[in-house]
Parts: C-alpha cells; structure tokens; sequence
C-alpha cells in the first residue's frame, strides 16, 4: 500500500470549473477584438496557460500559435512564455522527452536574456517556471537529483521575488522529492515550509501538504503529531473539498488507528475511503484501501474476509494494470491461502507474484534505460545551446566592433586620407571575418562530432540489449564490464577535437572484443601500426568506429564462414592514412540485404562522417577523403575496403 505524495505539476488544479471558463471566454472575446501583434501574441500565452486546467490539446494549440507569432515578431519574452506552455501540455499528456525539449529552449531564451541584463522581473519569473518545469519532468522520471537541482534553482528566484504563492508549490514539490527518496526529515522541512505559506495564502490545496507531513511523523512512529495533523487536514479538506485526498485522507487515518489497536475505528475509515473512491470512480484508491482490510483481517485471523477483500484489490489492480498492486495481492493471497491450510493455493499465488515481481524489475531496468538515454539527450541539447549562445554572442560582439570601426574610420576619413583609412578597414575587417569563419567551422565540427556520440552509444545499447537476451547472466555481467570501460574511454574524449591515436587504438580494441563477445567469436581482428607514427600523432575521435561497426554487422556475420577484419594505420604523404578490411560478402549483397530502416540508418552516419570530413579540410586546408570499394577475385566477392585519409595531426594543435 502507498499513500500519495502530489506534486503541484501544472502549479495546480484548484480553480473553480466555472470561474476558468469564464476567465476563458473574456480571452478569447478580447482576441475578437482589433489589436496588435504583440497583444495577440500575449493573449495566445494567456489562453494556453489557462487551458492548462482543462485541456492539454487545446492548450498545445494556442502555445503554437503563439511561438509561431512570437517568432515572426522577434518578441523573445513572449517566445519564452510560448516554449514553457506547450512544455507544460506535453507534461500533462506525459510526453516527458518533448517537454524537456521545449524547456531546454525556453531555459536558453530567459537566461540569455538575462545575460544580456534584461531587467524584468517577467525574465525572472520566466527562469524560476522553466526550472521548476524541468524539476517535475526529472522528478516524474524518477531522476530526484536533478530534480532537487532545478527546484532549488526556482526556489531561490521565487523567494528573490517574494513569490509566496509559487514557493509554497515549489517547496511542496522538494517535500515530495525528498521523501521519495526517503529522507524524511528534509522532506518535513519542507513541506511544513509550504505549509506556512499556505496557511497565510488560504490556499486550497493545505490539507493535501498536511496530510504529507502527518504521514512522515507516523512513519517515524510520532504519533501524537501524526494525529494532530491527520485532524488538522481533515479539517482543510471539509472547508476545499477534493474527493480523491479525501480518500486518500481516510486510508491514512485508517493505517494510524489500526497501529494504536483502535480497529473499529480504523474499518470505519477504510469503509468510508471505498465510498469515496467509489464516487470518483478511482481503481487505484480503491485497491489500496482493499489492500488495508485485507491485510488487517489476515492480521486478525478472519481468513474469508481478507480473502474477499485482496480478491477485490487484485481484480482492480488487473483493471488498470497496476503492477505494484497486482503483486502486493498475488502476495497477499497466497499468505491467506497458507494459513487457511492451502498450500496449493498458496503456491499458485505465490508463482504468480513471482512474475509479476521480475515483470516489474525489467520494467525499472528499461524505465532505467530510457531514463538514461533521456538525460543524455538533455545534456547534448544542453552542450548545442551553449555553443549556439557562444555564436550568436561572437557574432553580435563582432557586430558590435565592425559598427566601432565604422565610426572611428569615418571620422578618419573626414580627417586624413581618404585611400588610407579605407584601406585600413578593409584589412582588418577581412582579418577578422576570417578568423570569424574558421571559429563557425570549428563551432559546426563540434556539432557534428555531438550526432555522433548518440549514434554511437544507441548501437552500444542495443548490442548489450541484444547480448543479454542471448546469453547467460555471467556473460552478459563480463560484457557489461567491457562496455563500461569503453564508455569510460569514450566519455573521456568525446569533448576533444583530437585525441591521441594510441587511445583511438584502444577504443577500437574494446569495441571488437566486445563484438566478439557478441557474436561467439564469429570474426577475428588485428589492429597495426606503422613504427613511423609518433605517439603524439591525433585523429578526431568516433571517426572510425562506424566503418568497423558496418564491417561486422553488413560484412563479416551475415557471411556462413569465419570473418576476419584489420585495421592499419600508416603514413603517406605527411597524411594519415587508415585503411579498415574485411572479409565479409560485399557492398551489393549488403545493400540486398538489408531492409530500408537500416540502409537509412547508414546513410545518416556516412552522412555526417563526411560532413566532419569536410569540416577537417575546411579548417585544417588539408585535403580529408574516405574511399570504399568492393574487393573481388575473377570468381566471387572477397571483401570490402575502406581507406581514410586525413591530414597529419598533433595532439598540442
């Protein structure tokens, strides 16, 4: 059984239905109205803020069309306001992963605002609602440390601004972080934080926080202060009602009475929560208010009513496919049926259970993953905005100066000679546009060089999906061990433009042993050298591990024998020469192979090697090639070759 803990996600649900339509509809009549485009860009915030009490949809559709005008129109407040919107309907419809985009955008366009010391205290508002918003979709993913991160961060700015309405909700929410994780003591801290403020607002929402904090003292077996704040949020919720804390209020009380041996009073209040979660129609209360009695009436030993009673939890568990609950009742009925003398009974329960217990640990493994693979993605898009920040403020910075120069020159001009102040300019303007543009190729490598981190880690995780279904549990703990070591290497060097190539070397090392790992040994590998290489010579990293990947994958194991890859560095021509050969069955026959969600997968990945190719040639006025060709005997296919050649470089570059 657990008892709810509720975050204030949209900063919440208590405005009378009535009030918001009305609220509403005066909106919209003024868009009816002739205004401007910057009042109708402000109304479109306005409406999709209110929506966010009735309709996330709605909501999504008028924070569209106010990013849409706020572009148009350069109004970067309004933009801001726009990206939080439709971030919030996305919480709301519980795509987590877009929202988090739009938060990323929306934390960029204030805290560049900011930056550009824009004071309005809309900016601040702005930050503190963005991180408070990022703070729910971590804490939704489980991710309570980045939630507590990006909730003090909001906190801070509330109290800066005296926003007692808003820090009372963003404190409610570090409350519910906390006590997540089970660190009750700062969880109290906080929530009777919120509950000062909200006794002082009136807030509607005060029996819910009191509630919270007489659950953290029964836990810790406080029970006086436990029943003082249980009266207290009874008392809260009579004068706001809210049928589902109601509900939940009841459960608690119910669980408080039946640990001071008070049982009659204790059955009264789980009666009274299934009456209640009946009248809202809510399974989840229902099954856990189920859960209480049974348990109870196993305690006392009526074994027929703790049988109906965990039957009831288990068919509304089964009804809205709540797996935690589902496994609490399999458990509990088999408890039941053993001490009813049914071992049979029991043991059926108990298998049961059983599986729903590892249903439910690979659902936490791959909830785990996504996670993962979420907050990857967040901090990459992170890393984007800071160098798209770090170019728009080169280039204004460069405005800025050209439009100094202009003016100093001018005056020049006026005073000296013509000819010589003109070319002057000239110079130093070219100068400067040149080093501008080898700084924005630099900036797009980066870029590059960041689409290929996730290509690379996605494929990694699906090999180690794909191992561990395979293999035994001993294998796929070694196989795990090696991937973390690879992505120690990887995570090591995937800031640097250019990293050493013995590291390169051993990345690659890895890589292989870990497909080998993978495949049974269904290929083996040699990785050379030249001794004329120095072992400060670098090449940029993640550049040639896609080639070897496709070697295994479309080369070497759809071919029936033993498959053979090497890979050889040497010099030529003060380049750097790569050269990745297998054995495998060819270019054609790969590409027959091959399904089209794979070939496009593929050429996404050459796509961007040789951008960053490119890229080297622009910024280093070497020439950087790749060359693949099919090799064949006078009877048959023998292989595929693929040759790199890139300008000799040095890791102090």
């Amino acid at each position: 059984m657990k008892s709810k803990l509720l975050l204030y996600i949209l900063l919440f649900l208590s405005i009378p239905l009535q009030s918001q339509t009305s609220t509403l509809d005066s909106l919209k009549r003024q868009l009816e109205q002739p205004i401007n485009e910057a009042e109708k860009v402000r109304l479109y915030n306005k409406i999709s803020n209110e929506l966010k009490y009735s309709d996330p949809n709605e909501m999504l559709v008028f924070g569209t069309k106010a990013l849409t005008l706020a572009q148009n129109n350069s109004n970067t407040l309004e933009e801001g306001n726009a990206y939080l919107n439709i971030g919030t309907a996305y919480i709301i419809l519980g795509e987590y992963e877009k929202a988090l985009d739009h938060f990323v955008w929306a934390k960029a366009i204030f805290e560049g605002m900011k930056l550009n010391e824009t004071k309005d205290s809309q900016v601040d508002q702005g930050i503190a609602r963005t991180y408070g918003s990022m703070g729910i979709v971590f804490s939704e993913q489980s991710n309570y440390a980045k939630a507590l991160e990006y909730y003090m961060k909001s906190a801070t700015i509330y109290e800066e601004l005296e926003d007692e309405n808003q820090s009372s909700k963003i404190y409610n929410n570090i409350g519910v972080a906390y006590k997540s994780q089970s660190l009750d003591s700062k969880a109290l801290t906080y929530f009777k934080k919120s509950l000062i403020l909200q006794e002082k607002l009136k807030n509607p929402n005060i029996g819910i926080t009191q509630t919270n904090i007489a659950n953290i003292y029964f836990k810790e077996n406080d029970l006086d202060n436990a029943f003082k704040f249980y009266t207290d949020a009874k008392k809260s919720i009579d004068k706001n009602p809210n049928p589902r804390a109601l509900g939940e209020w009841y459960n608690n009380i119910g669980a408080y009475y039946e640990s001071r041996k008070y049982n009659e009073l204790a059955i009264e209040n789980w009666e009274k929560a299934i009456v209640t979660f009946e009248s809202i129609s809510d399974k989840f209360g229902l099954a856990d208010t189920y859960l209480y009695l049974a348990q109870f009436y196993l305690d006392q030993g009526q074994e027929n009513l703790a049988l109906d009673m965990a039957e009831n939890s288990l068919r509304l568990a089964n009804e809205i496919n709540v797996l935690e609950q589902q496994a609490t009742s399999e458990k509990l009925l088999s408890a039941i049926y053993a001490k009813s003398g049914k071992p049979a009974l029991a043991l059926d329960h108990y298998k049961t259970y059983t599986a729903i217990k590892d249903n439910l640990l690979k659902e936490n493994d791959i909830r785990k993953s996504v996670e993962a693979s979420m907050n990857y993605e967040f901090e990459k898009k992170e890393l984007i905005q800071k160098e798209e920040a770090k170019k728009r403020e080169l280039l204004l910075k460069e405005e800025a100066k050209s439009s100094k120069m202009k003016l100093i020159f001018g005056a020049l001009i006026a005073l000296l000679l013509v000819g010589i102040g003109f070319l002057i300019y000239n110079r130093n303007h070219l100068k400067k546009t040149l080093t501008l543009q080898k700084e924005l190729a630099e900036y797009e490598q980066k870029a590059l060089h960041l689409q290929m981190n996730p290509h690379f880690v996605f494929n990694c995780l699906g090999s180690i999906s794909s191992f561990i279904v395979q293999n035994g549990t001993d294998s796929a703990i070694k196989y795990l061990s090696k991937f973390s070591k690879l992505m120690r290497l990887t995570l090591e060097y995937s800031k640097e433009s250019l990293i050493p190539i013995d590291k390169e070397i051993e990345s690659l090392q890895n890589y292989l042993e870990l497909e080998q790992l993978r495949f049974n040994d269904k290929f083996n590998f040699l990785i050379s050298k030249s001794k004329d290489i120095d072992d400060d010579v670098a090449l940029p990293p993640l550049l040639i591990q896609p080639f070897i990947e496709n070697a295994i994958i479309h080369g070497v194991i759809p071919k029936k024998d033993q498959g053979s890859i090497t890979i050889d560095f040497s010099l030529e021509d003060q380049s750097l020469i790569c050269v990745i050969l297998d054995n495998g069955i060819g270019i054609n026959t790969s590409k027959l192979n091959k399904e089209n969600s794979v070939l496009a997968h593929k050429s996404m990945a050459l796509d961007i090697i040789k951008k960053r190719l490119e890229m080297i040639t622009a910024s280093t006025s070497k020439k950087a090639t790749i060359a693949i060709e099919e090799l064949a005997d006078t009877l048959k296919v023998t292989g595929t070759k693929v040759t790199l050649r890139l300008p000799l470089r040095y890791v102090n570059e």
